[in-house]
C-alpha cells in the first residue's frame, strides 16, 4: 500500500513541477490538474494518522496566513 502512495505522490510532484516550468496555457492546466488529482488520490491511500497530520498542518498554515481584521 505504501508503494502506491509513493508512486502517486511522485507523479503529483512531477506534474506540478512540469506545470511550473512550462509557459503554454493548456499544458500548464493539464499538468496542474493531473498533479492535484494524483495528490488527492494519494491522500486517500495513506494511513489515517498521516491524513490527520496533513489536515492539521493545512489548518495551521491557513491560520498562519489568515489576515488580521482591521478596524
Amino acid at each position: 500500500m505504501s508503494s502506491v502512495y509513493l508512486i502517486l505522490l511522485a507523479f503529483a510532484l512531477c506534474s506540478i513541477w512540469i506545470s511550473v516550468r512550462t509557459s503554454e496555457d493548456i499544458p500548464v492546466v493539464l499538468a496542474g490538474l493531473s498533479g492535484l488529482a494524483c495528490f488527492i488520490w494519494s491522500f486517500a491511500y495513506v494511513h489515517w494518522s498521516i491524513q490527520i497530520l496533513v489536515v492539521f498542518c493545512l489548518y495551521r498554515l491557513y491560520k498562519l496566513y489568515l489576515p488580521e481584521e482591521t478596524l
